[in-house]
């Protein structure tokens, strides 16, 4: 049996990524399916710092406008990354499995909005009459840890050192060197950590 297991190993050339994906020194990346929904067309559209290691099951959803920074020694386990404006993740950042990071709901909120958006997206629409996204950056700053299946909403802040629990909801800015659980996210008492 003669198959090529590369593309789901890390053992891929890396030179086939668009030419506006910077891949820093000793970085691994497992799959190359995790850029299949890449579709930035700024440059860059993705930075990794050096050592940034991507996990299978990561996902760069990355719309045309969207640009991402990832760090130095920063992991990757699993996150989907839904791009619209700006995601920035600092050095030495832990992104667990299943986390989902947003900058924009990625559909307006306004119930006759949502209605337009629809007509627009579906099959016999016109998708140029979509409504503008809401966009906010969201920022993750250096030694940051966030659990399994936890969420990062659009326009949050997490403070050097947060840890964010496992199914968190993040709809707000989480101060540094805090500990944060639940939905939404709130502070954990001192002397109780994460589950």
């Amino acid at each position: 049996m003669d198959e090529d297991f590369g593309p789901i190993t890390g053992a891929w050339d890396y030179g086939s990524l668009p030419p506006n994906v910077v891949v820093g020194e000793g970085c691994w990346l497992e799959r190359r399916d995790s850029f299949d929904r890449f579709r930035s067309h700024q440059q860059p559209g993705l930075v990794m710092g050096d050592r940034v290691r991507v996990y299978t099951w990561t996902t760069f959803n990355v719309e045309p406008s969207g640009v991402v920074t990832i760090g130095c020694d920063s992991v990757l386990v699993g996150a989907v990354l839904m791009c619209a404006d700006r995601i920035a993740i600092g050095e030495r950042v832990v992104v667990s499995y299943n986390v989902t990071i947003a900058d924009s709901d990625f559909h307006p909120i306004d119930p006759d909005l949502r209605r337009q958006d629809a007509v627009a997206n579906s099959p016999a629409g016109d998708r140029s009459r979509r409504p503008p996204l809401v966009t906010r950056p969201v920022v993750i700053e250096d030694d940051v840890w966030i659990g399994i299946g936890a969420i990062v909403l659009k326009g949050v802040r997490i403070g050097r050192g947060a840890r964010i629990g496992p199914g968190a909801v993040a709809t707000r800015d989480v101060p540094p060197h805090t500990t944060v659980s639940g939905n939404p996210a709130r502070e954990c008492p001192p002397g109780e950590g994460l589950p």
